[in-house]
């Protein structure tokens, strides 16, 4: 018998989707803007860097829902 976990909150698949989007538009935004930082493999450290950073922003963001403020999230 397998056992689900019911106390998770659920996410809907279109905002799902829309996260997804959102991060190839960063993903490609980025490597557009700064082709210097695209290595002649593909792969971008400074831009994996930056993609990682606001993405632990926008979870912490979602975490403390509408009432996380501009100083909670400090920049660099």
């Amino acid at each position: 018998m397998l056992l689900m976990k019911t106390n998770t909150s659920p996410v809907l698949p279109a905002e799902v989707q829309e996260y997804v989007h959102l991060q190839r538009q960063i993903h490609d935004a980025l490597r557009k803007e700064h082709p210097e930082w695209v290595e002649p493999n593909g792969e971008s450290p400074m831009c994996d860097f930056y993609e990682a950073r606001l993405t632990e922003q926008l979870e912490t963001f979602t975490r403390r829902g509408s009432n996380a403020r501009k100083e909670d999230f400090p920049s660099q």
